[in-house]
């Protein structure tokens, strides 16, 4: 299946099984690569060779990919807070208590210009250099419909440069004088979303983390009068230049899907908590929708729920040619081999349409 399949389903077109995909299994769940594989990745050396055979062998239609944009920012020497990071990694190397935000008062937060701070680009390197890093994906990723873009969606990007604390008291206490800042930050970000319009890239991927598992991190009138809108003009040259947007979040952003869709996106990824249900009865057959079996119920359920899982999104999915199989939020090392071994032996088992 994998390219010609991810690539109708996109589009909207029927295939005999619907597509599948998966997020960073193969990169970071390494007994279970090898399991799938038969290559020892305890040798680092075989990692990437692993890595493309299993998703050979788990038949990844679609890939999902968002290479640039804060990586970008955060290389630029401009100011960002750092988060530190959870052990996420089998090895728990990722971990890292290094917390820190630049930013000490509100009136510095409202007074800051992202633009200025993070520079601006020349748009014809800036092509160039994109459509560099998408044919370098493309040419790795042989056989997948491949997504590329930018993980720089306007909320995720105010939650990377603030962090949580000042970036909600900002919204809290001056939401008009933080517009400034969020225009800024739109500008900048607008140099990428130009320039990918113009690069080879036919799926583009939006991923913005608008809201916690709970629902939207502030009131949802806020997004609707200062997100919303921007999105909607961050992705008419990406539309008009004939690419399929995607659009991502983690946690539940259901109660955004009208606006989400009139901002213009195409394919939603969906999280386990939101309601695919509901978005494939009134928009599977004019939208694309991934997702959304729970990554929980593989880590510690048995496989008489497991089952019920796979068979709960493949009855919601099945009917529509824009659904992709996909566990939500991704199979995390700590997952029981023999769990996802299992979900892939039910995803073959009931995927055919």
């Amino acid at each position: 299946m994998s390219y010609q399949s991810g690539w109708k389903a996109i589009n909207l077109e029927f295939t005999d099984r619907v597509p599948r995909t998966e997020y960073s299994v193969e990169t970071y769940h390494w007994p279970l690569v090898q399991k799938v594989t038969g290559i020892d990745t305890s040798i680092e050396a075989n990692r990437e060779k692993a890595k493309i055979e299993f998703v050979k062998k788990w038949d990844y239609a679609f890939k999902w990919m968002a290479p640039s944009g804060v990586r970008d920012m955060r290389n630029s020497g401009g100011r960002i807070t750092k988060m530190g990071h959870a052990t996420y990694n089998i090895d728990g190397m990722d971990f890292d208590k290094d917390i820190s935000c630049p930013f000490k008062t509100i009136e510095e937060v409202c007074d800051f210009d992202p633009y200025k701070e993070y520079g601006e680009k020349n748009q014809e390197e800036l092509v160039k250099e994109l459509n560099r890093r998408y044919h370098e994906q493309e040419d790795y990723w042989k056989g997948v419909t491949l997504t590329m873009g930018g993980v720089s969606g306007i909320f995720t990007s105010l939650i990377e440069i603030f962090g949580w604390e000042m970036l909600l008291m900002a919204i809290g206490k001056d939401s008009k004088k933080f517009d400034k800042v969020i225009e800024g930050y739109y500008q900048w970000i607008k140099q990428y979303f130009d320039a990918w319009a113009k690069t080879n890239c036919k799926a583009f991927m939006v991923h913005d983390d608008i809201c916690w598992t709970s629902g939207p991190a502030a009131h949802p009138d806020w997004y609707r009068k200062y997100i919303f809108p921007r999105n909607k003009k961050l992705w008419e040259p990406i539309l008009s230049a004939g690419k399929k947007l995607i659009f991502t979040s983690d946690g539940k952003y259901d109660m955004f899907f009208d606006d989400i869709v009139k901002c213009g996106a195409e394919i939603f990824v969906m999280e386990p908590g939101n309601d695919m249900k509901k978005f494939a009865e009134k928009y599977g057959k004019t939208h694309g929708f991934v997702g959304n079996a729970d990554c929980r119920i593989l880590l510690s359920g048995t496989k008489e729920e497991i089952y019920k899982e796979v068979k709960r999104c493949m009855e919601i999915g099945k009917k529509y040619p824009g659904f992709i199989m996909a566990v939500g939020n991704h199979i995390p090392p700590n997952t029981p081999i023999d769990n996802a071994l299992y979900y892939n032996d039910l995803y073959f088992e009931l995927s055919k349409r």
